[in-house]
């Protein structure tokens, strides 16, 4: 059920006749009716805020499940003292393979590279896209070294992988480590940041 399957299926009133006579037998199947109808809507909505956290090209999470779950990790690193780091990622030519290849070839590529992301990454990590061809990961209990070891790694399953329709895909990443009173908004900005530097700088290379 998608989300507007689950808003458009609304609860229909039974009428009196469908319940029964006032018995305690025809009270008794009357509440059962009603639980079952209520634990129905309880998992439409539940698949609804599922899907409303989800990129529907993908499957990945998208920025508000993001942020989300970043904010989560985040509290999680206050108060146990631990690590984790963020890589911001941006493709490299995407809007020419738009323009040349048509946006459904665009679609297929965001989705190969997607798959190899997530391939490269912990159960533990978490993966979303972003929004166009911007793509975040957040590594739990990593710190700075580990994480850019890890960056360069995905860039390179991204490259070598068959991502694009003429090969592999190149990418920018920035890499942004937890610091004590760091909120997720600056976080993901300051990746963001340093993913535009290492752009520029492989534009002038």
């Amino acid at each position: 059920m998608t989300v507007i399957e689950a808003i458009d299926d609304p609860v229909e009133p039974q009428p009196a006749a469908a319940i029964g006579p006032t018995s305690e037998h025809g009270l008794a199947r009357a509440l059962k009716a009603a639980q079952a109808e209520v634990e129905r809507l309880r998992r439409a909505l539940a698949h609804a805020e599922r899907l409303a956290d989800r990129d529907p090209l993908t499957g990945l999470l998208n920025r508000r499940g993001f942020e989300q779950a970043l904010a989560g990790i985040l509290a999680a690193c206050r108060r146990y003292r631990t690590d984790a780091a963020l890589i911001y990622i941006d493709l490299d030519g995407f809007k020419a393979i738009n323009d040349r290849f048509g946006h459904a070839a665009g679609d297929e590529t965001l989705k190969s590279v997607a798959r190899v992301l997530a391939s490269g990454v912990r159960e533990s990590d978490i993966l979303a896209r972003l929004g166009g061809d911007e793509f975040a990961v957040i590594l739990n209990r990593a710190g700075a070294a580990a994480a850019e070891a890890k960056a360069e790694s995905l860039a390179r399953a991204v490259q070598d992988a068959p991502t694009g329709p003429d090969g592999g895909v190149r990418l920018s990443y920035g890499v942004r480590t937890f610091e004590p009173g760091m909120e997720a908004a600056r976080m993901l900005a300051e990746a963001d940041a340093a993913m535009f530097v290492r752009k520029g700088e492989r534009r002038r290379a």
